[in-house]
């Protein structure tokens, strides 16, 4: 029962996190090339990618 409810969660995290990289997308383009400043959000995403992975093992 626990599981379920943390895989969904774990999922939907994902998901958050995987919209919110999309709509900064625009900015971190910008910010990489008039600012040389890079915006780590990849980890985000991949960090929560793996939690929900190993969540469905």
């Amino acid at each position: 029962m626990f599981d379920r409810i943390r895989t969904a969660a774990l999922f939907g995290l994902h998901q958050t996190s995987v919209a919110i990289g999309i709509s900064l997308f625009p900015v971190a383009v910008f910010a990489s090339d008039q600012l040389g400043i890079d915006i780590p959000v990849h980890r985000l995403v991949e960090t929560t990618g793996e939690a929900y992975a190993s969540a469905e093992e």
